[in-house]
């Protein structure tokens, strides 16, 4: 098959088109997916750069987002929307033609339970590639009148999202502030957020305001805004926060007594000045939020169904064109997800 494999940490250089890569065959539990299309991420770039390693220059022993060696080349690619071809023992075969989101975050693999949760396309192979295998739990049929470009701007932004709001349990009544609100995983959270009945105030860029507005945002932010002033001290509930960086304490002090705050990103730096007075005297409950609960996806795969969630496909590129891609998703001037078309 063809696929576009990783071949070292670095640059776009390190992505590599290939012609003969080996056809996956499912094993026990396990379905293989013919990919029509997969969405691009911030972990798959951060993967191929080395980003996660904590050590002073990236290293190969820790560049993976669970902390270990990435055993390379590996075929990336979280977002999969594509149909099950093949099925392995143990696994109705009926299955075959449905439609189906891959679960990212995987608790089975290779026919067993995984004691340490992988991430697809990361621990292992994902869907850059025509076809991809997974454990048969991991692929959820979905009823859509959706396309798969559209579908495919779902899983891992949006399940990651609904991630956060779960962990730090948002309701109705609740004011939660999102940073990095039109990114994948920001306008996911705004949508995600407003369908549980909160009331969401998003930090974005100026000029997409409207567009952050029209997905539920009561309230915009500009990303240099002083939120103290803007929102006042101890003024929300729930901080949903993509952005960490050298603005980060102004999250503590805008969230209430009892407050709750879930991260599951730093695009403008990882390393942050905790007050932890601020954190204790305030009774705050930190999240940090990467595996997904197990009720999660399922819970995304129904909202998308019942069409309470509006896909956001900012421009669609090639495979073959995935560094053109990754550029495009990199320059941050889109809302929502940049979508890979599989042949």
């Amino acid at each position: 098959m063809s696929g576009v494999v990783l071949t070292g940490h670095g640059g776009p250089e390190m992505l590599e088109w290939r012609d003969d890569l080996p056809t996956p065959q499912p094993g026990p539990g396990d379905v293989v997916i013919k990919v029509a299309a997969a969405g691009v991420n911030n972990t798959d770039i951060n993967t191929r750069i080395g980003w996660y390693s904590k050590s002073e220059n990236a290293s190969s022993e820790d560049a993976s987002w669970t902390g270990q060696a990435l055993q390379l080349p590996r075929i990336q690619g979280a977002d999969v929307c594509g149909h099950i071809v093949a099925t392995g023992g143990g696994v109705d075969t009926s299955r075959i033609g449905e439609r189906v989101l891959v679960e990212p975050s995987l608790r089975e693999a290779d026919g067993r339970a995984l004691s340490t949760p992988w991430y697809f396309g990361s621990e292992c192979d994902g869907g850059f590639a025509q076809y991809t295998g997974v454990a048969a739990r991991h692929a959820v049929a979905v009823q859509s009148g959706l396309t798969d470009i559209e579908l495919a701007s779902f899983p891992c932004s949006y399940s990651t999202a609904e991630n956060m709001l779960t962990r730090a349990a948002v309701g109705a009544g609740d004011r939660v502030l999102v940073t990095g609100a039109s990114g994948g995983v920001g306008s996911g959270a705004v949508q995600l957020a407003t369908a549980r009945g909160a009331e969401v105030l998003a930090v974005t860029s100026s000029t997409k305001a409207a567009k952050i507005t029209e997905l539920g945002a009561a309230q915009t932010l500009g990303r240099h805004d002083d939120l103290i002033a803007m929102l006042g001290h101890s003024s929300v509930d729930v901080v949903i926060d993509l952005v960490a960086g050298p603005a980060w304490p102004a999250l503590l002090e805008v969230l209430r007594p009892g407050g709750r705050y879930a991260v599951s990103g730093a695009i403008a730096g990882p390393l942050v000045t905790l007050d932890v007075r601020t954190l204790y005297l305030k009774d705050l409950s930190f999240f940090g939020c990467t595996v997904l609960e197990p009720k999660v996806f399922g819970n995304l795969v129904e909202r998308i169904e019942r069409g309470e969630l509006k896909p956001l496909v900012a421009g669609t590129y090639p495979l073959s064109e995935i560094a053109r891609a990754q550029e495009a998703f990199s320059e941050k001037r889109h809302i929502g997800k940049i979508v890979l078309t599989v042949d």
